[in-house]
């Protein structure tokens, strides 16, 4: 399947390379595809050049938003929450189109420095605002709630864990629950909980992600839902 992923960073490479690695025909966007590859050194998570990247991952192509929309039958978002929006628009609607996209972006707000606050909360969701924006996208939010490192590889953790997704269109549910399966993702470990307005929920987890990722310093850990036997 041909597969576009905006963003560049940890989230983007990382779903990438995992795509790249299961045979989809994968491009990745960006605002400037020329800047991106130019940049020197490593980045402020320590990781190094883009372009040591692509090197390592020849088949992956790099374009702008707009490319890798018109690229991908399928998309996902993993841009940064305060530029999930932006990169949609520079996308833009013509090439959106009706596609299913898997947004992961939380709108983590770092302006005040370290733990970070949410720019949407309670009554909204960047998911929401996604969907309508660009209201014929079939917008599916999940993996937002968990490492890139574990989103591509759920077995490195023992035992069953769970991811959670919603969005408005049953059948965008199915072709994502489908891709996710095949990183490892087990079928009821794959909890839908309705429409794109429970991605107010899934958002508001990363306040307690973010602390759990300091109190045990490391990603290495996701949430597991326990339930009495019916």
């Amino acid at each position: 399947m041909k597969i576009g992923v905006f963003g560049t960073g940890a989230v983007g490479q990382t779903l990438a390379g995992k795509l790249d690695s299961l045979g989809h025909e994968v491009m990745m966007g960006t605002r400037d595809a020329q800047q991106s590859m130019a940049r020197e050194g490593k980045d402020g998570m320590g990781r190094p050049p883009l372009k040591e990247w692509m090197a390592a991952h020849p088949k992956v192509k790099l374009g702008t938003f707009a490319e890798a929309a018109a690229h991908g039958q399928l998309l996902v978002n993993a841009t940064s929450g305060s530029g999930a929006m932006e990169a949609l628009h520079l996308a833009g609607e013509k090439e959106l189109g009706s596609k299913v996209m898997l947004d992961i972006s939380n709108p983590l707000d770092f302006s005040k420095g370290f733990p970070p606050s949410l720019s949407v909360c309670n009554t909204d969701s960047l998911g929401e605002q996604l969907q309508r924006a660009f209201p014929q996208l079939k917008v599916v939010k999940g993996l937002n709630t968990l490492t890139c490192l574990l989103m591509v590889a759920p077995r490195d953790l023992p035992g069953t864990h769970h991811l959670f997704l919603c969005g408005n269109d049953a059948d965008a549910k199915r072709e994502v629950r489908g891709l996710l399966g095949s990183f490892g993702w087990n079928e009821d470990e794959m909890i839908d909980l309705g429409d794109i307005t429970n991605a107010r929920g899934t958002e508001q987890l990363l306040p307690i992600w973010v602390r759990l990722y300091g109190k045990f310093q490391t990603p290495m850990f996701n949430f597991g839902i326990v339930r009495a036997e019916a």
